[in-house]
């Protein structure tokens, strides 16, 4: 009895440690996950203004009207070309968002399992057909282990991610599908939407389509009729396209961080809690041990007092 009762006291320890190591973790990403939310809520407000203003340039047939009238032959001019215009779909591309780690509850795997029902449902999960861009290790390895057809991946990506950490990660996408890798880019994540919340999101970026028009309140933003384009369509074009994507890729990033983060703080919450229930459990079963074991002994004396008389 008194080595099951050393047992049950090295568990308790034990537990108990781990719980101070999960309730530290959980503060941290507590802390983390409240510093990237204000640079996420700030950066969602330039997204949203950056597609409002290219779904008014689609709506208002400027991106029509160089699609029709461009016949410059220069290289960024080309590579515009291939982004605004759609072409036979032959092999799409998904940039997939996971994380590099693991502690953080079911968030890689509900990435994981929707992306591959997405796949199921697109392609008939005929590998031929698609190709993975893997933001984050977790998805990296798991597709890579699968053998499908990983293009490119990007590992590290910061806890509270710098807009310049994914301008290599954006330029190589859009070289790949310039070149004709894929024809169509999708980029999949988790969306925060609070602490205990999140859902699975999948966003359209290349080519750039007629759809983002229908997301915009024109009765908010004004009339779509006419445009003052200076120095040309062109020009503004060539600027103004790159930092959409730029800007697509760059929020769902930060965006699928937070959920990373809220993810995260929320599995290490219920391991301290699990913790916390165990030690009781523990307790409760050490107390009882040890009653059992003094009931024990004064019996024992007892009887032995007894066998004297």
């Amino acid at each position: 009895m008194a080595e099951s009762l050393m047992d049950i006291k090295r568990r308790i320890a034990s537990t108990k440690k781990t719980g101070q190591i999960t309730h530290a973790m959980q503060m941290v990403s507590g802390a983390k996950l409240t510093q990237i939310e204000k640079q996420s809520n700030a950066y969602q407000l330039y997204e949203q203004k950056l597609k409002e203003t290219m779904g008014h340039l689609v709506a208002s047939k400027i991106i029509s009207q160089y699609k029709n009238n461009n016949n410059e032959s220069s290289k960024d001019s080309m590579s515009l070309d291939h982004l605004l215009k759609n072409r036979p779909i032959k092999k799409t591309a998904y940039i997939v968002v996971t994380s590099d780690r693991g502690l953080v509850g079911s968030y890689n795997s509900t990435i994981i399992k929707a992306t591959m029902d997405l796949l199921r449902k697109n392609h008939q999960n005929d590998k031929s057909k698609f190709s993975i861009i893997a933001v984050g290790g977790t998805g990296a390895d798991f597709f890579k282990k699968r053998n499908y057809d990983v293009a490119y991946e990007y590992r590290g990506v910061e806890d509270v991610p710098q807009f310049k950490t994914i301008q290599k990660l954006v330029k190589t996408c859009v070289e790949m599908f310039d070149t004709g890798i894929f024809d169509q880019l999708y980029i999949c994540h988790n969306h925060h939407v609070n602490s205990l919340t999140s859902t699975f999101t999948v966003d359209e970026l290349l080519p750039i389509s007629r759809d983002i028009a229908d997301e915009v309140d024109f009765q908010k933003i004004g009339n779509t009729s006419s445009y003052i384009v200076d120095p040309s369509i062109e020009v503004v074009l060539q600027k103004l396209v790159p930092q959409y994507i730029e800007s697509i890729v760059f929020g769902s990033i930060m965006d699928a961080k937070t959920a990373e983060h809220a993810a995260s703080m929320t599995a290490m919450r219920t391991a301290t809690d699990n913790a916390d229930d165990l030690i009781s459990s523990l307790s409760l079963k050490y107390n009882r041990a040890r009653q059992e074991q003094i009931t024990t002994e004064i019996t024992e004396i007892i009887g032995g007092a007894s066998a004297l008389e």
